[in-house]
């Protein structure tokens, strides 16, 4: 066992509580070796006043903390499993997924309570083109405007009055202790929440046999079933994370349902769909539906979105 594990992160407010969350949990079961958390600079934190749609790099926030793994500075990292590319450098790996948090979608709003009674209008922050469809889907009258930065920042933007509601992801929302502010927790029949969403993922090298066996600690089964069914649906789109897909899988028993969504930009069309199966067939599942969306025209939209890069 090595003396210190040093552990990469993103150096943000909730990416350190993850990272922090992890390191306790590892102390719990290997007493006797230091974890110490290396904060890396990513290309989504350096960039941060364009909008995420329009930065091409499939893998802005975490390609400088996989440069880290590779290069020795770090033997393990902590992403948010939405911001993690549906494909790895070819020397990583993911060790494990942890317990996934409630992934829904949530409204902060000083206004109204739910997303259906902002007024006529109504001015929504959000930098994410899955929600910014899906939003305009719902109701077309929503005037959307780019918001990007901490959790922090983005609060304090709406309490500015730039904003009538903000849309966030409830789980990190819940990890710093900020569910006071809720307005509401958004049905998933308005909007479905990212590929991964309040999942954590722990990526290491490849070979590394020692800090894959301490990783493993982390995993929890079921959360990485419907992450990987997840995932897989969206490699079979052949989507990165900035496109305009929602997706939800769950386990009931021994079934496992994923349900999901492929919105073009303009809200105009919307190609849902579901399919249902054994746990143990989770990536065969996410893939099959994937194939389904594509037969309904689903590459379409996608492509359409990829066309308007820089």
């Amino acid at each position: 066992m090595k003396d210190k594990i040093v552990i990469a992160s993103r150096g943000s407010k909730l990416a350190l509580v993850q990272a922090n969350h992890i390191k306790t949990e590892l102390e719990k079961s290997f007493k006797q070796t230091v974890f110490e958390i290396l904060i890396v600079k990513t290309t989504g934190d350096i960039i941060n006043d364009v909008p995420l749609s329009k930065i091409p790099d499939k893998g802005m926030f975490i390609k400088e903390i996989e440069e880290a793994l590779l290069n020795g500075s770090a033997d393990l990292a902590v992403h948010s499993m939405k911001d993690v590319p549906v494909d790895l450098a070819g020397a990583l790996l993911l060790g494990a997924i942890t317990k996934r948090e409630d992934n829904h979608d949530i409204l902060i709003s000083k206004t109204c309570g739910k997303l259906a009674e902002l007024k006529k209008g109504a001015v929504i922050g959000t930098s994410s083109l899955r929600r910014i469809a899906q939003l305009k889907h719902f109701r077309m009258d929503l005037q959307i405007k780019d918001l990007r930065g901490n959790l922090d920042t983005r609060i304090k933007k709406l309490e500015s009055g730039a904003y009538d509601g903000i849309i966030l992801a409830l789980a990190g929302i819940r990890r710093l202790g900020l569910e006071s502010l809720v307005s509401e927790i958004i049905p998933y029949e308005i909007i479905l929440p990212s590929v991964g969403q309040g999942a954590l993922g722990i990526e290491l090298r490849k070979g590394d046999e020692e800090i894959k066996a301490i990783c493993a600690v982390l995993n929890d089964n079921i959360s990485a079933a419907v992450v990987l069914c997840e995932r897989a649906l969206l490699k079979e789109l052949g989507g990165g994370c900035q496109v305009p897909v929602g997706a939800n899988a769950g386990v009931y028993g021994n079934k496992l349902v994923i349900e999901a969504s492929v919105t073009s930009p303009d809200g105009k069309v919307s190609i849902k769909d579901k399919e249902e199966g054994l746990v143990e067939d989770s990536a065969a599942l996410g893939q099959k539906l994937g194939q389904k969306q594509i037969r309904q025209n689903a590459k379409k939209i996608i492509e359409n979105k990829a066309e308007k890069k820089p």
